[in-house]
């Protein structure tokens, strides 16, 4: 199992960016990097550091995947017929912890795969304890019944700072969601700009 090791706001910090769009984000604060002279750290990117920080951008916001599991996506996304970089975005959106998260069943993407891997999630009525798992269009999502009043599930629910996206059908009350479709990246309501192709050229070197 892939485990962030150190604190999941430091890559915020490192970006320069919210990337998640949490209050609690360290760059409400201190909009420079970390460490002794973060502050006057902003010299000019070369063309390849530009493409590297956008391929950390789009990996860290998915909390914890790995390098080696984000390459074998982009390696499937490259497989695909059609734009590659939009194709990335359908396959990380496709992500059991994605949909759990895109729902608001939980708070964070990284509760997102706790939740799952302790066995609170049903595919199609199976229990899914895979974080990966990828959804197809039409798949319904939902937490197990003996899991519904747990507190970070109640609080997800009623967060204000982001809404449900069109290609998930969730219901709240019953702790539903339906996967109706594969997103394009103008469907994904990320908090900040990402941008896929940059991380296509990224791999394409």
């Amino acid at each position: 199992m892939s485990k962030r090791i150190s604190s999941k706001y430091k890559i915020d910090r490192r970006m320069g960016e919210n990337i998640w769009g949490r209050p609690k984000s360290p760059v409400n604060r201190r909009e420079y990097g970390p460490g002794l002279h973060g502050q006057r750290r902003k010299g000019k990117l070369s063309d390849f550091g530009i493409q590297l920080r956008a391929k950390q951008k789009l990996k860290g916001y998915y909390g914890n995947i790995t390098e080696k599991q984000f390459r074998r996506i982009y390696a499937e996304a490259v497989r695909l017929r059609g734009d590659t970089g939009e194709k990335l975005i359908g396959l990380l959106e496709s992500r059991l912890d994605a949909i759990v998260y895109r729902a608001k069943f939980v708070p964070t993407v990284f509760s997102a795969r706790q939740f799952i891997n302790h066995g609170h999630v049903k595919v199609n009525g199976k229990r899914v304890n895979i974080a990966s798992y990828r959804c197809k269009p039409g798949d319904v999502v939902e937490v197990r019944e003996k899991s519904r009043q747990i507190g970070m599930v109640l609080e997800a629910s009623q967060l204000a700072e982001r809404d449900v996206p069109e290609y998930i059908d969730a219901d709240h009350a019953k702790m539903v969601a339906k996967y109706v479709r594969v997103p394009e990246l103008s469907d994904v309501p990320y908090p900040v700009h990402m941008e896929p192709n940059l991380v296509v050229e990224f791999y394409s070197r």
